[in-house]
């Protein structure tokens, strides 16, 4: 289980929609997620990372995108599941002998 939540999806949202319309603009670009995340209560970080990954998921920045990422994590805890479950077999196997 993960860490809860500090901010609310619909704020993440917000700030991650606000800080990539002011970066288009090339009058607000310069110090906007600092900007917006300070209007907005938020760590400045946090808003980079959301903001990164935002490009990342809508392919515009190389990276592993969201859904990639649950899927790998899927994927790694069967494995951990499947190696457990094999080496109670094997146990068991060894066991019977």
């Amino acid at each position: 289980m993960g860490a809860p939540k500090k901010y609310p999806e619909e704020l993440k949202e917000r700030a991650t929609r606000l800080a990539i319309e002011a970066r288009r603009n090339p009058g607000s670009r310069t110090g906007a997620i600092k900007r917006i995340a300070e209007q907005l209560g938020i760590h400045p970080e946090a808003l980079r990372t959301w903001v990164r990954q935002a490009g990342i998921d809508g392919g515009d920045r190389p990276g592993t995108t969201t859904d990639e990422a649950k899927r790998i994590a899927e994927l790694e805890r069967e494995y951990r599941e499947l190696c457990c479950a094999n080496e109670i077999l094997n146990t068991a196997l060894a066991f019977s002998q």
